[in-house]
């Protein structure tokens, strides 16, 4: 026999509450957790892919490891130290960046500068609060993102993690399934099977545009000649998953890099803005609805509270689960909405005799 609901609501209830306060307490300890957790996910498939080609499950990892080791490998000699170059000459070059930027302004928008106007007054009420605020935002950025020990152990026991509950991901999905409540079992894999879907489409799928839209930014600034194009090409493509952030972000700072850079050579300006339109015409007409899909079930502006949500409560490690929780969120939000539309509270009394 079933339990009351309102039994059921208690228990679900201290799981949810569990699974908050693990978040919220131990957020920076279970962050290499998550973030091994989120590549086996990643990876499922294309071990299950290996085997269904006659390769054991250990042979299976074994190639994706040694494959990842090559990728990684190579970025590290080839890619990244290009790309941490570009950041250090970016971040030497900003004072020169703000005296040009000043320059510009009082060139071109002298108002700024008139001590009696609203954009002065304004400016320098804006610039006073970064003042004030900039050291606790200094402090709280050094405070929060790791210690060069901690950023060690996330990349030696990330993969580590990854490694093994890739090996033993199909066993742990049978013993998770073995220890559902059977009344509820059929409904929890069916909507399991729904919520495996959308991440599916939405993780694995916008992790290849935002590599493919990264790459062909990085390349394509390279191109022109935008200097830091690697930088800010990579920085547009990882955030290409929040709905026109990626592209917004992005834009701007190759815009306002490209306006000191080609200042009167409007050729390579508008190469620059169009590089970034194309991208996103791309991304909108081929890669995101041939590679995510549009039955994901994720609102741009749901998928954009969610982050928000999460990330401001806790930190880096809610962002990572995100996109999970909003995805369980939404098909669990469908299915109540489906029970309600087929109950007799939606149809009422008379939908007996109508059948």
């Amino acid at each position: 026999m079933a339990l009351p609901v309102r039994e059921q609501a208690k228990y679900w209830g201290i799981a949810t509450a569990v699974f908050i306060l693990l978040l919220w307490f131990l957020g920076n300890v279970i962050l290499p957790f998550v973030i091994g957790g989120a590549l086996a996910y990643f990876l499922d498939p294309v071990a299950d892919r290996l085997e269904r080609m006659g390769l054991s499950r250990m042979a299976a990892v074994v190639v994706i490891t040694l494959v990842a080791i090559l990728i990684f490998t190579l970025a590290l000699l080839l890619v990244i130290p290009t790309l941490v170059n570009q950041a250090i000459a970016l971040f030497e070059t900003a004072p020169q960046l703000a005296r040009d930027l000043r320059d510009f302004l009082s060139t071109h928008v002298p108002s700024l500068f008139d001590p009696g106007s609203a954009a002065h007054q304004t400016l320098t009420s804006f610039g006073e609060t970064i003042r004030d605020r900039g050291g606790e935002v200094l402090q709280t950025a050094l405070s929060s993102a790791a210690s060069l020990l901690n950023i060690v152990v996330l990349l030696v026991v990330a993969p580590v993690v990854a490694v093994y509950l890739l090996y033993d991901w199909d066993r742990m999905i049978a013993k998770i399934d073995d220890l559902l409540p059977r009344d509820h079992a059929p409904v929890i894999r069916r909507l399991a099977g729904r919520i495996d879907a959308t991440l599916a489409s939405f993780i694995r799928g916008m992790g290849t545009v935002c590599l493919i839209l990264g790459t062909y930014y990085a390349v394509a600034l390279m191109l022109v000649g935008l200097q830091f194009g690697l930088v800010v090409g990579a920085l547009a493509g990882l955030v290409t998953f929040i709905p026109y952030v990626g592209a917004i972000l992005g834009g701007a700072l190759a815009l306002g890099l490209a306006l000191f850079q080609f200042w009167g050579d409007w050729v390579s300006i508008g190469l620059v803005a169009a590089i970034f339109v194309s991208g996103q015409v791309i991304e909108g007409n081929f890669l995101t609805p041939k590679l995510v899909g549009s039955s994901v079930g994720l609102h741009p502006v749901w998928l954009i509270f969610a982050l928000s949500a999460f990330g401001t409560l806790f930190g880096f490690v809610g962002m990572l689960v995100a996109v999970p929780v909003a995805a369980s969120l939404g098909v669990i939000t469908r299915f109540v909405l489906d029970q309600y539309k087929d109950s007799r509270l939606y149809r009422g009394l008379d939908s007996q005799g109508d059948e």
